[in-house]
């Protein structure tokens, strides 16, 4: 039996860092929102991926983890009573006679919603896997492709693959926390910054890790337990390297899956935006973040939140054609205290 649909003036799908402000901005408006995310946590790639990693080119915070980007936002958008609706992926989305939209998740879970967000960063995406056999079954004990507690890694010999910033990132994290670090790379050119490449350059002469240009071709356990790697340098000479976790870092393979059939004008597996409104193709459905492209499009947060402003704005003059929305300001607007449940702030 399918279940009766939630009526909302705004569904947005994603939960990530640009996903969590739309729900903000478009709260600054009053406009209410409902979130779906194919994860089961709030926060996108910033808490599967680098949660606990340094992030420092958010405006007027220093430096901040994934974790506590994604914690501060949710303490900003709480006045606005945001539903999320995590662990299912959205499978259909029909626009009805009305105009709103029919929205279906893999749950069954159903939305009317008259405005559609899409903040679903590079789309359901998956770590590109090392193709080994019988690899497989040491995943999330000694095989991960993504790091949420890095404390379970101190003092293990740990062995890094990859050659961008997530693995010399974490290369230089564990670095002196670690038993040992190795990290392997099939050529001697890395796509990482160049900074974190000439550190991770200089701790190998220091001694403290090692670089090893080749691939892993094989591995060796006892007792069920994964002991030890085998790398093949560009020779074909064999070594083994002891191991107690593997961390691989090779990537993410973006999949637009069912979006890609909602009849939205799609270029290079992203969403073509107005940038005026971050309308897409479709009236009605807003593409912020990673998920869009547009001339000059540079794949930041902060780019993502201006994003999210603009497409609320449009949203609100889309949902109200009959009003002139007027821009008001947090610092000085009663109406937007009242909203945000603020004191209006006192200046001498």
């Amino acid at each position: 039996m399918l279940q009766t649909p939630i009526e909302t003036d705004a569904v947005i799908i994603g939960a990530g860092p640009v996903g969590l402000f739309q729900v903000f901005e478009l709260g600054l408006l009053d406009i209410k929102a409902q979130v779906i995310d194919s994860l089961p946590e709030v926060g996108g790639q910033c808490i599967e991926l680098y949660p606990d990693k340094p992030i420092y080119d958010i405006p007027a915070i220093p430096v901040c983890t994934g974790r506590e980007l994604t914690n501060n936002l949710l303490k900003q958008i709480a006045p606005f009573n945001a539903q999320f609706h995590l662990g299912q992926e959205v499978s259909t989305l029909e626009r009805q006679a009305d105009d709103r939209f029919l929205i279906t998740t893999s749950t069954e879970q159903r939305f009317l919603a008259r405005t559609v967000f899409i903040a679903a960063g590079v789309g359901a995406f998956q770590p590109r896997t090392l193709k080994l056999d019988g690899l497989e079954a040491f995943e999330d004990s000694q095989v991960f492709y993504r790091v949420k507690n890095p404390e379970q890694f101190s003092s293990k010999h740990i062995v890094i693959c990859g050659g961008g910033d997530s693995a010399l990132d974490w290369v230089l994290f564990f670095v002196g926390k670690a038993a040992s670090v190795t990290l392997i790379h099939r050529r001697d050119e890395f796509k990482a910054a160049p900074q974190s490449v000439a550190k991770m350059r200089a701790l190998c002469e220091a001694g403290e890790m090692q670089l090893i240009i080749g691939q892993i071709t094989g591995f060796n356990a006892v007792d069920q337990q994964l002991t030890e790697i085998a790398v093949t340098n560009i020779d074909g000479e064999v070594q083994t390297i002891t191991a107690d976790a593997l961390l691989l870092f090779y990537g993410l393979s973006p999949k637009l899956g069912p979006i890609a059939e909602w009849g939205l004008d799609i270029d290079r597996k992203q969403i073509t935006v107005d940038t005026a409104c971050f309308q897409t193709s479709e009236s009605g459905i807003y593409a912020v973040g990673d998920i869009n492209i547009y001339p000059g499009k540079k794949k930041l947060i902060l780019s993502g939140f201006h994003e999210a402003a603009l497409a609320a704005f449009a949203a609100a003059a889309y949902l109200h054609p009959e009003k002139q929305i007027q821009l008001q300001y947090t610092t000085t607007s009663p109406k937007l205290h009242k909203a945000l449940g603020v004191s209006p702030a006192t200046f001498e």
